[in-house]
């Protein structure tokens, strides 16, 4: 086995005596490297800073986010590494509902009550495990994937017991990649030997990719129909029922996913916006409602979701509820950079119903001066404030935003949804203009990058292409000639450990994006060879 005195552990148990019951058990297996915390929010903070090679974390944290949704909330935004062992302890009542309903599954489950010798035999499998796999994670956190898959092959030979673990994590690089039909070849291996779920769930999300939409629903199907309780069948469903612009069928879908599982933050936000859309306001309110009260207990609130509530009722005509929300919005958010585009927004809505005409402009300008000068703003509220803009004439408001909302759209789906926006306020021609300016918008800012860098300021290019991103987070050219512009400055000016995760992340970014743009390849040629130039290496694990 594994020593495992060099490991780094943090104990999230809201109970004293649990935590130093675990302390002592850690003690006992080696462990010495050890940090408390007792709940959600206070394991978030160090691990924003710090990683650890263990986290042990009690499912039932008693702040109102359990530690199945911490574990979410981590992984979500990339707060641990891939390595990470993420152990949750749970009283044996409860197993069956944390299992069932897992989001995101940990390395294992701890059933209390357990002793020294348990919780060891635990930890060392899963550090055995951990090291099989250590470099396709290093490969994969520094945006290598390809190199990544040729170690899995490698690791299913090398490793039998863990082929198949090896085969899937191969199977879901290649939908990373974008590489469709490379993924289902390995999912349909998989099946050929043993009928698991998550298997028939990858060939589904494989068949989604290539817009097999009909082959997908079957799968998702009977999936959920044989498995009430498989989460990520009934989210792929649902998006699969989205493709095919079946509003209903999609929150049907989440509604009885919710049912099951009712914690799961995104979940109930996407069932909101899709109940809003489909205009069933009294599903759309429940959902919001539950998302605010939810995120409450999460270090990652966002603003918008009380604007979604705002809007909600605003739509119900109920003003007075909506008033409510936007004081709690200054009261709890109002630290947030979003939070004055959020509240401003949010106010228009309500006078606007009210028939404050003057009013709901004054706030209109105010939102649009907010958003000009804050990043992250979803297009999504970006294009209910230029909807609300275009319904008091403000054409200049909602142009400014709308460039914008275009320039950073992903795809030709997302430009369109955009200009639908002006379309359907009769602006037709006013939508052609914005959109020819925003792509206008989008060549200058690439073609002034690569001039810098042309010239041989490096250090200009990144900054530029830096600030390009914040504003258009989402556009995939943009993404990509950042990635290009900071590989120039490494390749020119020497390492920089900064700016090295800065290209990794561009790097993943871009291929999320556009997952089938040929230039990725060569661009992640590029990254490693560099990182090799200067004798960089992935981050070791103990």
């Amino acid at each position: 086995m594994t020593s495992l005195r060099s490991l780094t552990a943090l104990i999230v148990e809201p109970q004293s005596g649990m935590r130093a019951n675990m302390h002592n058990m850690l003690n006992l297996c080696g462990i010495n490297k050890i940090d408390h915390a007792v709940s959600s929010g206070t394991a978030i903070r160090p691990l924003k800073n710090k990683s650890y090679d263990l986290i042990l974390c009690e499912y039932d944290l008693g702040d109102g986010q359990d530690g199945q949704q911490l574990l979410e909330d981590l992984r979500h935004n990339k707060l641990i590494p891939l390595w990470t062992v993420f152990i949750i302890v749970t009283a044996e009542r409860a197993y069956e509902k944390v299992v069932s309903a897992a989001e995101l599954a940990p390395t294992d489950y701890i059933l209390k009550p357990f002793t020294a010798d348990t919780l060891l035999d635990r930890i060392g499998k899963a550090i055995e495990k951990r090291t099989a796999f250590l470099p396709a994670y290093h490969l994969m956190e520094h945006g290598n994937l390809h190199e990544a898959i040729e170690i899995c092959q490698i690791g299913e030979e090398k490793y039998r017991r863990y082929a198949i673990d090896f085969m899937r994590l191969r199977a879901e690089l290649h939908v990373i990649l974008g590489e469709a039909e490379g993924a289902e070849t390995i999912y349909q291996e998989l099946l050929a030997t043993k009928a698991v779920a998550w298997a028939r769930l990858g060939l589904a999300k494989t068949l989604f990719m290539q817009q097999k939409f009909g082959e997908a629903e079957m799968l998702l199907k009977a999936l959920v129909e044989e498995n009430s309780k498989y989460m990520d069948a009934y989210d792929w469903l649902a998006k699969t029922h989205l493709a095919g612009e079946q509003l209903s069928e999609a929150k049907d879908v989440l509604v009885e996913a919710v049912a099951i599982s009712p914690h799961a933050v995104r979940r109930l936000r996407k069932l909101g916006e899709i109940a809003l859309e489909a205009g069933d306001i009294d599903t759309a309110e429940k959902s919001f409602q539950k998302v605010v009260t939810k995120a409450k207990y999460s270090e990652f609130r966002d603003p918008e979701d009380h604007v979604r509530l705002v809007r909600t009722l605003v739509k119900k005509g109920d003003t007075k509820q909506a008033s409510s929300v936007i004081r709690d919005l200054e009261k709890s958010l109002g630290n947030f950079d979003k939070t004055p585009a959020c509240r401003a927004l949010s106010s228009a809505l309500v006078q606007t119903e009210l028939g404050n005409a003057e009013q709901a402009a004054q706030d209109l300008a105010a939102a649009v001066m907010a958003c000009r000068h804050t990043d992250g703003i979803s297009n999504d509220m970006k294009m209910e404030l230029a909807k609300t803009c275009l319904g008091h004439n403000l054409e200049e408001g909602a142009s400014e935003v709308m460039r914008d909302v275009m320039s950073n759209a992903a795809d030709d789906v997302a430009l369109a949804k955009a200009m639908r926006v002006f379309e359907q306020a009769g602006r037709r021609e006013l939508a052609e203009k914005v959109a020819k300016e925003s792509r206008r918008q989008v060549v200058e800012l690439v073609s002034s990058g690569a001039e810098k860098a042309k010239q041989g300021d490096f250090e200009g290019a990144v900054s530029l292409m830096t600030a390009a991103v914040r504003k258009l987070p989402e556009n995939p050219q943009v993404v990509f000639n950042a990635a290009v512009a900071v590989l120039k400055y490494l390749e020119n000016l020497g390492w920089d450990n900064q700016l090295g995760e800065q290209v990794r992340g561009y790097i993943e970014s871009a291929r999320r994006l556009d997952p089938n743009n040929p230039r990725l390849v060569p661009l992640g040629d590029l990254h490693l060879a560099i990182m090799k130039k200067y004798g960089i290496r992935p981050p070791a694990a103990s």
